[in-house]
């Protein structure tokens, strides 16, 4: 008894200590996404009380699928934004991408699974042009993609015949953005990702033990996967009711595919910037590009590079979009697509000034502009006011990213 009572002692202690140090951070400039997840819960909150239909079973699907496209823009952004560049392209380049599966499809009646790869190898292809310029030639990212966003206007006219609406027919691309994974597979998805996180979190604890590195405690990993199972179990639970309003004929059931591939993505991109050389290389050269020429790096590769990746990553987006609408015209990829991604990576606590950001930051950003959208439109709030409100919280968060580096630069946590 009296172990335990020590044991519990020392796990208290620990845990007021660290989320003292946390606080002190906060304190410091280094609030991460902080801000991005207070604001979704309060959105939630007020919308869910205005209209309680916001956390029905057939709303909460509607979120994940109408925010997929635009997450997946914004998880690409993230690797130039950390270089301390910007794409204003990525919006029409995922436009170029759909056609090209589209035309893939329907023109030449090729495999499903061809198409995609066609749409991504267009999207790397750009990224590597676009990258190239920017690195090689030294023009300015911002005017490199800005020419680049009026042309693939042009691009996109051009390969669907000055406005032309090519239909989706094929049942694999159509089921991405539309299709739902059955609910036991859901809850087997689930399980796997919480057992791989919990094994990812003490794997990382117990490495830096054995190096003699400060380890977080064991509590705080315990606390850490035990919430996420709430919410992904939550989530499942959620998204596993019946949905139709005529289960008889159709049955709606199941988380929609769109989730599983963001998630997979999250992974591999969380991976590549926390546990690998070049993931460590983007921050660097983000951070302080004369320092990391110093230490050896290739500044010029690491930049083209973040562009193939963002560009790839504005290609996921264009099949997502497509599959979503069932088809392609001028318009997808256009209209607001790129600033809702930019404002995705921006909310989400990605820094405009390179150096700070992670993969997961888009996803909360993703989820908050989906929220606001969302939500004013349950409301019946007009477009203009669904604008106003998008950019005044863009901006509310680009302003929070500059008092915070100027307070991590004051306090020297910079």
């Amino acid at each position: 008894m009296r172990r335990t009572r020590d044991w519990w002692s020392d796990t208290r202690r620990t845990l007021t200590e660290y989320v003292g140090s946390y606080w002190g951070r906060v304190r410091g400039g280094d609030i991460g996404s902080l801000p991005a997840i207070t604001g979704l819960i309060v959105l939630c909150g007020v919308f869910s009380v205005l209209r309680p239909v916001f956390f029905s079973a057939r709303n909460f699907a509607n979120l994940t699928t109408q925010g997929a496209a635009v997450t997946l823009i914004a998880m690409g952004l993230v690797f130039v934004l950390l270089t301390n560049e910007i794409d204003l392209s990525a919006g029409f380049a995922s436009g170029v991408c759909a056609a090209v599966l589209a035309i893939a499809l329907t023109t030449f009646g090729l495999p499903w699974y061809v198409a995609v790869l066609a749409a991504l190898v267009t999207g790397a292809a750009i990224g590597l042009a676009l990258g190239v310029l920017v690195a090689k030639v030294k023009i300015p990212s911002f005017v490199v993609t800005l020419a680049a966003f009026l042309a693939f206007q042009g691009v996109v006219l051009m390969l669907l015949k000055e406005g032309t609406n090519i239909s989706i027919r094929d049942h694999v691309v159509v089921s991405i953005n539309n299709g739902y994974v059955p609910p036991l597979v859901g809850w087997g998805l689930a399980v796997l990702t919480v057992a791989g996180f919990a094994a990812a979190q003490l794997w990382q604890r117990r490495g830096r033990q054995s190096q003699g590195l400060e380890a977080e405690p064991l509590a705080l990993v315990l606390l850490r996967v035990g919430g996420l199972a709430v919410l992904l179990g939550a989530a499942v639970f959620v998204l596993n009711l019946e949905r139709s309003r005529n289960a008889v004929i159709t049955s709606l059931k199941g988380m929609p595919y769109a989730v599983p591939l963001v998630a997979i993505l999250l992974i591999v991109g969380t991976f590549v910037l926390r546990r690998t050389a070049f993931g460590r290389h983007l921050y660097a050269v983000g951070g302080n590009r004369e320092a990391a020429l110093r230490a050896g790096i290739n500044v010029d590769r690491v930049k083209i590079l973040a562009f193939v990746i963002c560009s790839t990553m504005a290609a996921a987006g264009g099949i997502v979009a497509a599959s979503e609408a069932r088809s392609v015209d001028p318009n997808t990829g256009g209209s607001n697509v790129l600033l809702y991604a930019v404002g995705s990576a921006v909310i989400g606590g990605t820094s405009l000034f390179g150096g700070k950001g992670r993969v997961v930051n888009a996803v909360i950003g993703g989820t908050v502009v989906a929220v606001i959208i969302n939500g004013m439109g349950l409301l019946g709030l007009s477009s203009g006011v669904k604008y106003v409100v998008t950019g005044s919280v863009l901006l509310l968060a680009a302003g929070v990213d500059a008092l915070s580096r100027r307070r991590a630069t004051a306090t020297g946590n910079r």
